[in-house]
């Protein structure tokens, strides 16, 4: 087993103990993404980077963990293997923005 697929295993594990799974359907987990993605703008709000990495990295880091295990749930729920979307999309990326010469 792969360590993503390991941790999709924990986060769902999580999940389903405290029989949260029900509350969990694409559109919800959708939003949850949405909402705590901007929860972490909120620690970039008003100051630059530097500013809000030395105020606020502990809770930064806990939203992006926020963001991440919903992602992960969704793909869970959606049968969407991460790996796979994330390789496609570089590649999509890769044929969209090329690499220059300069």
């Amino acid at each position: 087993m792969s360590d993503l697929q390991s941790l999709i295993n924990t986060v769902n594990e999580f999940r389903d103990e405290r029989s949260w799974r029900q509350y969990h359907n694409p559109k919800d987990l959708a939003i949850s993404i949405s909402i705590e993605a901007a929860e972490l703008l909120e620690d970039f709000q008003w100051v630059n980077s530097e500013k809000a990495l030395k105020d606020n990295k502990e809770n930064i880091r806990e939203e992006i963990a926020d963001v991440l295990i919903y992602s992960l749930m969704l793909c869970s729920d959606l049968d969407i293997d991460v790996k796979e979307i994330v390789e496609e999309k570089i590649v999509k990326n890769g044929r969209k923005y090329p690499v220059s010469n300069k």
